[in-house]
């Protein structure tokens, strides 16, 4: 009996950071870019990681491999048959792609029958702290809802309701951001300069607040333009927390000069990938994804 799934990337409306205390964060999933897991299990152990972006997957999967059988007291000798891994979905850059393959790998240990259906989120979410140091479970949980979702750290998702089809784009800023480096930074600030980190936590989560209101109860020109309050002073808690500086800050600049009524950064930070609002569909030559 073989086994195949599918995992996803997601984009972050508001939240980021502020979630892993407990805030509400809002997200979405990003299927342009998906990971496709495949096994067949028969004969000795096979790798097959191809697609896009597979030499991202080569780089960690071993070790990755060995911290998860180790949780569930198997070994790598006691593995056969082939896994496929295609991957489309870009790792570093704040679209969740460890997340994804993480979901994908839980998965597939299910399949085995070493872990229970209902222990696949808590699972990931484990395996993804190896990448992060930390991690809430909410681009885990976007590949369980597959939608729009509203997350918090204790008490799960729920769907995001939304009355009217904003146009989002993503767009890469040019340069990568380390979630953990990030994460990290933004604890620095809270001990040494606790107003400002409490300004930006207060600032994001005013934000999501915003950003619920204008997608569940508002639509037309109201709802657009509090959607673009909302993203802006998420930006700003990016700003204050050190994490919107070089290339992302000139690619957002540049983004505003095209037209961009919104942006902030979308993920940790630091680079990756940017998160932006028209009023109308931006021009073609810009090269944007279309996300929702």
């Amino acid at each position: 009996m073989s086994f195949q799934t599918t995992a996803y990337g997601k984009w972050i409306l508001c939240g980021e950071h502020s979630v892993l205390r407990g805030a509400p964060a809002l997200a979405f999933p990003v299927k342009n870019y998906p990971m496709m897991f495949t096994y067949e299990p028969r004969g000795s152990f096979t790798l097959v990681v191809q697609g896009q972006h597979a030499q991202e997957i080569e780089i960690f999967f071993w070790g990755v491999l060995e911290r998860a059988l180790k949780k569930v007291n198997k070994s790598r000798d006691q593995l056969e048959g082939t896994l496929k891994i295609d991957n489309q979905l870009p790792l570093g850059v704040g679209l969740g792609g460890s997340a994804a393959f993480c979901v994908g790998m839980s998965r597939w240990f299910c399949f085995q029958g070493w872990i229970q259906e209902d222990e696949v989120y808590e699972f990931a979410r484990q395996l993804e702290n190896i990448f992060h140091g930390e991690s809430s479970g909410v681009d885990i949980a976007v590949n369980f809802a597959l939608s729009g979702i509203r997350f918090l750290r204790e008490k799960g998702w729920e769907p995001l309701s939304v009355r009217w089809k904003p146009f989002w784009r993503l767009s890469f800023c040019g340069q990568r951001g380390v979630t953990a480096e990030c994460v990290k930074k933004v604890q620095e600030l809270k001990e040494k300069d606790y107003d400002c980190f409490l300004l930006a936590e207060t600032k994001m989560k005013e934000a999501c607040q915003k950003a619920e209101k204008s997608l569940m109860e508002l639509s037309g020109e109201e709802g657009l333009k509090l959607l673009a309050e909302s993203m802006e002073e998420a930006a700003e808690s990016f700003r204050l927390w050190g994490l919107c500086e070089g290339p992302l800050q000139q690619h957002m600049e540049e983004l505003k000069k095209q037209g961009a009524l919104a942006v902030k950064p979308t993920g940790s930070g630091g680079g990756g990938y940017v998160l932006s609002l028209w009023s109308e569909p931006p021009p073609e030559n810009l090269n944007l994804m279309r996300v929702f």
